[in-house]
């Protein structure tokens, strides 16, 4: 999970997440880099001792997990190197030392990669693709609404063949999806087939995208209305599309709502806390405990969007924010979980700009459930615990058409266990769903 950071010149968000990892954004402040640093201002090592810098003062661990952190600088900054490249693979090297997968060195095209994700957008044609695990062929998954791919044609299923004349076949699928980004714009040549018919090549520009991060869905299921909604990941306008969903539901006067968290490896801690208060009318939320031993307790603000009865879908793959909001809506006793244990991680970290583009994820804390509970390498207990094969994970989850249908036998359950609380809800007066506006931000 990536989390801002405290007011200061810095610019660092935030981060919680499995595969995301927690992150706060943080640009180096000015003032802080030593004076030798001006002799070598051209040269790789300016950027690691800019990058030892960082973890020196921020890393969550002052004892470095037990390195002599002191002389790991020494180390870097005491020999030569051929390329930038060489400098980077050396601080990967002295990084690993640390025992910490999340706080990583990203190179231009990472740190990029990876601003982009967390912001939410990003300059491209509009495809969501997969690999299709009979014929190993690429195809596309959704096409954005809106987008240059919908305008030429682009629909669910098409085989891509062909990006700017380089084939799919050896691509992965990060691979291909990278090749579709580009400058806002520029122009990317596709080739692609339907249904095995004769290739079609099309000249597309890229735009400026705001990424879906949120799918909501009314369900009618054992005679109860039911707002289903999706989030893949807590981007920079996860909130927003959060809320835009719990109102269009609403307004359709749903019985209950089931939240669906499975897959999502977590995003940026803010919007984890935004969230968590569009459900959570009191009570805490989270607390954080940095390297000092401060700790940061987080409560909702009475600013939830409803008050329906609500059940919360995870897996294993549920990480880092997505276990943030989950142990809030559990401990609170807003919600009912279903599904299995989820993913374990409970560290927040930073995401910092270096000075070359590249960039720099410290894990900058820990954090706590509501009950105080430390969840690392553990994860979130489901109140009710429906395991899926391999093979039904798979199938499900390749095809996210299926999601809460009756193929769907997590959902199903979530929809059981809210039964109780529904009838009960519809023996007692009326009472309005919308509490509130948009909850506000988590603090910085």
């Amino acid at each position: 999970m990536f989390q801002p950071a405290a007011p200061s010149s810095w610019f660092c968000p935030k981060l919680v997440g499995g595969a995301i990892a927690s992150i706060l954004i943080v640009a180096a402040p000015t003032g802080e880099i030593p004076a030798a640093r001006a002799e070598f201002d051209d040269s790789p090592k300016a950027v690691l001792d800019e990058a030892w810098q960082i973890i020196n003062r921020e890393y969550v661990d002052s004892s470095f997990n037990q390195v002599d952190w002191q002389a790991v600088r020494q180390r870097l900054l005491g020999q030569d190197y051929s390329s930038r490249e060489a400098a980077y693979s050396a601080l990967r090297r002295e990084l690993r030392l640390l025992n910490d997968p999340y706080t990583r060195f990203l190179d231009p095209q990472e740190y990029s990669e990876l601003s982009d994700q967390t912001a939410g957008e990003v300059s491209g044609v509009g495809l969501q693709l997969r690999r299709d695990s009979a014929t190993q062929s690429i195809l596309v998954t959704e096409v954005l609404a809106g987008s240059p791919a919908e305008r030429a044609g682009f629909r669910s299923g098409d085989r891509l063949l062909l990006i700017d004349g380089q084939s799919t076949e050896r691509l992965s699928v990060s691979g291909a999806s990278r090749l579709l980004r580009g400058d806002e714009n520029s122009q990317v040549t596709l080739t692609y087939s339907r249904n095995n018919g004769q290739p079609r090549t099309v000249i597309l520009t890229r735009v400026r995208l705001e990424l879906p991060t949120v799918e909501y869905a009314l369900r009618e299921v054992a005679n109860h209305r039911i707002g289903y909604i999706r989030l893949a990941e807590f981007n920079a306008h996860a909130a927003e599309q959060m809320a835009d969903a719990i109102t269009a539901l609403s307004g359709q006067n749903v019985d209950a709502f089931v939240l669906d968290l499975r897959g999502n490896p977590g995003g940026l801690l803010s919007a984890s806390i935004a969230i968590s208060r569009m459900w959570l009318q009191r009570g805490p939320i989270v607390r954080t405990l940095n390297r000092d031993g401060n700790a940061d307790e987080i409560s909702a603000n009475r600013t939830a969007l409803t008050q329906l009865p609500l059940a919360v879908l995870v897996n294993n793959r549920s990480a880092s924010s997505s276990e943030i909001l989950t142990g809030a809506l559990k401990d609170n006793n807003r919600a009912t979980v279903v599904g299995t244990t989820t993913y374990g991680k409970a560290l927040v970290q930073s995401l910092y700009g270096l000075e070359d583009g590249s960039g720099l994820a410290v894990t900058v804390a820990h954090y706590y459930t509501p009950n105080g509970t430390d969840i690392s390498q553990k994860g979130i207990l489901p109140d009710i615990e429906v395991q899926l094969s391999s093979r039904e994970q798979q199938d499900l989850f390749n095809d996210l058409s299926l999601l809460a249908t009756d193929a769907d036998v997590q959902f199903l359950q979530a929809v059981a266990a809210l039964d109780a609380t529904i009838q009960a809800q519809r023996q007692r007066p009326s009472e309005p769903s919308q509490l509130g506006r948009s909850p506000e931000t988590a603090p910085e």
